[in-house]
């Protein structure tokens, strides 16, 4: 008993002197083995080797990485192999458009490529996404989220259960910016100003909310339509706020201004007639058509057309060109509207009758929902006409049928 005390005591003692945990000695359970037999390991168990003398205890333990940050860091090197790839092949395309072009590679914007591409390859198709195009990988691509989660798998963010962290914690900080803008505005009443003044309210004009599409990119997360209109409604009581010009900032990373803000002036005022009911007139043309409209507010939806109602046009497509001004303004069924047209072709006369509607409603609604008439179209003058007939052809573009003999 004493001999086995003794050797104990030695094998402890030079653990201790080596700095070797205990765990990686199996004791002996059965004296009468050989040694080979006590130290011999199973092939899954892990050993921890000696560590410097300086190290802490909790880096003796074992670092293993998760399984679902092993997925991503996966996926993450398979992305990014991707788009290098991607990259490589852009870049000789683009040498190949400098040479084609005649410049230098190194003076090659994107704009330069956009009208290299549509200069060697016209195209008439309308839909600007089935056009050739040539953009940089990393824009035609989409982004990839990070990591939300250390290598112990302990997510980052305290909304990581909710499935939308970076969606609820933008929620969390527009609530975190009402609160500062309260105490700020008890503060200034403290103070005695009851009122605070104009320029502390932050004009909304001249832009938009980002649509669910922006937000989906922005987030990098998927949300519905609920929690769009839920967010848009949050940030349109923040922007109303008195004091919401102190969250310019946050608000701003939501919304995306129009490149040019229309003439204000250049928008007449409403007239009042006889009965006190506001009204505007206007002309629109279209080819040789010319027509004359009459908008009256406060009325129910009439509508008059050369002395007839909406089936003046027996179409269907031309019936809802004129009153698609009315949809997009959000004004149908709340004016009244009368139009005099003159000229040949029922297409021409209902797109003079549209432009004329057009320009009429502006008087009617905000300055910023003239911007988004703008570049509807709606306030563009069509400029159109009918090509010449050219020499040795049918017409302007139709040709004589070809006869071998």
């Amino acid at each position: 008993m004493l001999r086995h005390i003794l050797r104990k005591e030695i094998l402890c003692s030079s653990v201790s002197k080596h700095n070797v945990p205990l765990a990686t000695f199996l004791p002996m359970q059965n004296r009468n083995k050989s040694n080979t037999a006590a130290i011999q390991l199973p092939d899954s168990m892990q050993i921890i080797k000696p560590l410097p003398n300086t190290s802490p205890p909790a880096m003796l333990r074992i670092k293993t990485i998760n399984k679902a940050m092993k997925a991503y860091l996966e996926r993450s090197r398979n992305y990014n192999e991707f788009l290098k790839v991607k990259t490589d092949e852009y870049e000789i395309g683009r040498h190949h458009l400098a040479n084609m072009m005649g410049v230098e590679v190194g003076t090659l914007t994107e704009d330069d490529i956009d009208k290299a591409i549509e200069y060697l390859m016209p195209s008439g198709l309308y839909e600007p996404k089935a056009r050739p195009m040539m953009k940089h990988p990393r824009i035609m691509f989409p982004k990839e989220k990070a990591a939300q989660f250390d290598n112990d798998g302990r997510p980052f963010s305290p909304f990581f259960y909710t499935k939308t962290s970076n969606y609820t914690a933008a929620l969390h900080d527009l609530v975190k910016q009402f609160h500062e803008l309260d105490s700020f505005e008890d503060k200034m009443i403290a103070k005695g100003i009851l009122e605070p003044p104009k320029e502390a309210l932050l004009n909304l004009s001249g832009g938009e909310w980002k649509t669910i599409d922006e937000m989906k990119a922005l987030f990098l997360e998927n949300i519905n339509e609920r929690e769009y209109n839920f967010l848009v409604t949050t940030l349109t009581r923040l922007g109303n706020h008195p004091y919401s010009f102190r969250a310019k900032d946050e608000i701003s990373k939501y919304r995306k201004e129009f490149d040019t803000i229309s003439n204000l002036e250049d928008i007449p005022k409403l007239m009042t007639d006889e009965n006190g009911r506001p009204y505007m007139e206007a002309e629109g043309k279209r080819m040789k058509c010319l027509a004359k409209a009459i908008v009256r507010g406060n009325g129910t939806g009439l509508v008059k057309i050369n002395g007839h109602d909406i089936f003046y046009f027996p179409r269907i497509l031309d019936r809802e060109q004129i009153m698609y001004p009315l949809v997009f303004t959000g004004l149908l069924g709340e004016v009244d509207f009368e139009a005099d047209v003159q000229g040949a072709g029922v297409k021409n006369q209902a797109g003079a009758i549209r432009l004329a509607l057009a320009l009429c409603l502006r008087s009617f609604v905000e300055p910023n929902v003239v911007e988004k008439m703008r570049l509807a179209g709606l306030l563009t003058w069509d400029k159109r006409r009918r090509a010449r007939k050219l020499p040795g052809q049918k017409g302007a573009r139709a040709k004589f049928t070809w006869k071998k003999r």
